[in-house]
């Protein structure tokens, strides 16, 4: 799957966000190693730490479906900005591939490729537990 049609991909999964709070939309596709994709939309609650971010939900799926080699993941908003994912993301991704890249888009489908080391400098990880590694 090229950059493009992964970005196009998490464009047409934010048409299924659950929004009715923020009206902010997102979608998230994520291509693992074996070429699978898993997508995830934003899905806001009225107890706003209950919502979920698209990138977790689409993290969610390929992890419960036992991947773990996340390789590019496209993040898609709704707005002329470029979406980046929030803090929350970052971390929960860095737990699993902290040298993935990131394809940030806007509402029209421009975008721009991050590290995810670029937009989490100095993430925490297991090795930064006391005695502690990733396995």
């Amino acid at each position: 799957m090229t950059e493009h049609e992964l970005v196009a991909l998490a464009l047409n999964i934010r048409e299924r966000a659950y929004a009715p709070y923020s009206g902010f939309r997102v979608g998230a596709a994520l291509l693992c190693g074996d070429g699978s994709v898993y997508t995830g939309c934003n899905l806001e609650n009225a107890s706003y730490p209950c919502g979920l971010c698209a990138e977790r939900v689409a993290a969610a799926k390929a992890l419960s479906e036992g991947r773990r080699d996340f390789r590019l993941l496209a993040v898609a908003g709704s707005s002329k900005e470029l979406c980046t994912p929030c803090g929350l993301c970052r971390q929960f991704l860095f737990e699993f591939a902290p040298q993935m890249r990131i394809l940030c888009a806007n509402d029209a489908g421009a975008w721009q490729a991050y590290g995810l080391h670029a937009l989490l400098a100095e993430g925490f990880g297991g090795a930064s537990l006391p005695g502690g590694t990733k396995d």
